[in-house]
């Protein structure tokens, strides 16, 4: 499909410029009693300051493993991440990770679990700045009315907007996000992709996400980074994704464009890539 434009993992003009978090030659291996179990192999991605970054891949492609080791929750076997052409060894308030199953402490409020976060990141604030930071971040996701709930009384959209929140609170420079969408009803994600892309026009921190749902990424990505299937997954595509900002949502789905590159990225997860049922 000629119209689709793809990017090679070493030679585009993005990855030619100086690099802000960079993924160089990573691969990351597991001891089993069988031997050795390689999850990635030879992955290399180079990622620009204010970047929105998907990943795509079938389930066991390793993609949350790669964001784990962004996010510095496990080291590489091989390779190393880099962020400031600093080596990514443990996690950091640089680096704040979203996860579909939002991680909330059930007997705290929106606001507390927020604060937790920002208390512990900025210690040295007064009080009176602390509580400023929350509650700008619980306006910001529109949740001022639901800030003394606790998350047994709130929506799942309304969960994954405090854990937004309490990531966005921190100003990381690098927000990780797998699939926080995932579980929640169709209108639900729809409304938080919409909010999830003011958020980043606001403050643009580097985004690196984690989806099974192509419209969200053609949506919402700068590129989008497709894995082949695991074990040994690498990189097989990187797509740029045309569309300009700021986007609309109908007027992307009303571009030709959008369905072609629909089609290229099911006929790559379907066809190129599709699961062997045989094992």
């Amino acid at each position: 499909m000629q119209t689709i434009t793809t990017q090679s993992t070493t030679n585009s003009p993005i990855c030619n410029q100086e690099p802000f978090l960079v993924i160089d030659n990573v691969s990351k291996v597991y001891p089993t009693p069988k031997g050795e179990y390689v999850v990635l192999e030879e992955v290399n991605l180079k990622v620009q300051e204010g970047e929105f970054v998907c990943v795509i891949g079938h389930s066991g492609c390793g993609k949350s493993t790669l964001l784990n080791m962004v996010a510095g929750f496990s080291q590489p076997t091989d390779g190393s991440v880099t962020l400031h052409g600093k080596r990514i060894t443990k996690p950091g308030p640089d680096r704040m990770m979203v996860f579909q199953g939002y991680a909330l402490l059930p007997w705290l409020s929106a606001y507390e679990n927020v604060y937790l976060g920002v208390d512990s990141v900025y210690p040295k604030k007064s009080e009176a700045e602390k509580k400023q930071i929350v509650q700008e971040h619980l306006a910001m996701v529109g949740l001022t009315e639901a800030a003394d709930k606790t998350p047994g009384q709130l929506s799942g959209g309304m969960r994954q907007r405090v854990a937004i929140a309490r990531a966005l609170a921190i100003r990381p420079e690098v927000l990780i996000l797998d699939e926080p969408f995932g579980a929640l009803d169709a209108i639900t994600k729809e409304e938080l992709q919409v909010e999830l892309l003011k958020i980043w026009n606001d403050h643009r921190c580097t985004v690196l996400m984690i989806t099974h749902d192509i419209d969200e990424a053609l949506f919402l990505a700068d590129r989008l980074v497709m894995m082949t299937n695991g074990p040994a997954a690498k990189i097989g595509e990187i797509l740029e994704i045309p569309f300009p900002r700021p986007r609309d949502r109908e007027r992307i789905m009303e571009d030709p464009e959008f369905y072609k590159m629909r089609n290229y990225i099911l006929d790559y997860l379907y066809n190129r890539f599709a699961h062997d049922d045989d094992g």
